[in-house]
């Protein structure tokens, strides 16, 4: 039954988490276009700054996650270096290193919780390399049109 809860919870915030991404990354390249007033290149750090806000968002919603499954003792703990200061922090802490795959290792999952961790990490590296791809693709469209337009002031 527990296996059960944990596999339901963990596929709803990896749903949600990549649907949050998917809209993000769908809003930014539907309006980037539109803003007329900054210079191409400064799209870019606007996406730059998009992304990483998404980035950060869902990373507490992992975060939330956590905390809400350590409601339920049955479901694991977390082990290791806690701060004791508050344990949403903690569980904020380990979200942070494990959707970017650091992983120091001073705070850790145990029991059902673990199988969090393994899911936030899957989806964190695949929604950061996403981002990625899309930053890329970004800066290749709007910096090759930044230096279109140098060239032509200078003709």
């Amino acid at each position: 039954m527990l296996l059960t809860f944990a596999f339901i919870a963990n596929a709803l915030l990896a749903f949600i988490v990549i649907l949050i991404h998917y809209e993000v990354l769908f809003q930014l390249d539907k309006n980037l276009p539109k803003v007329a007033h900054i210079a191409p290149r400064f799209k870019v750090l606007l996406g730059v700054i998009a992304v990483f806000a998404a980035h950060v968002l869902e990373i507490w919603i992992f975060a939330l996650g956590y905390f809400a499954t350590l409601q339920f003792p049955a479901m694991g703990t977390l082990a290791g270096e806690i701060s004791g200061h508050g344990m949403l922090l903690d569980c904020a802490y380990l979200s942070f290193i494990t959707y970017t795959t650091v992983g120091y290792g001073e705070i850790f999952a145990q029991g059902y919780l673990r199988y969090l961790t393994g899911v936030e990490a899957l989806t964190g590296l695949i929604l950061i390399t996403w981002s990625a791809s899309f930053l890329f693709i970004e800066m290749q469209q709007y910096w090759m049109m930044y230096k279109s337009n140098q060239t032509k002031q200078f003709k």
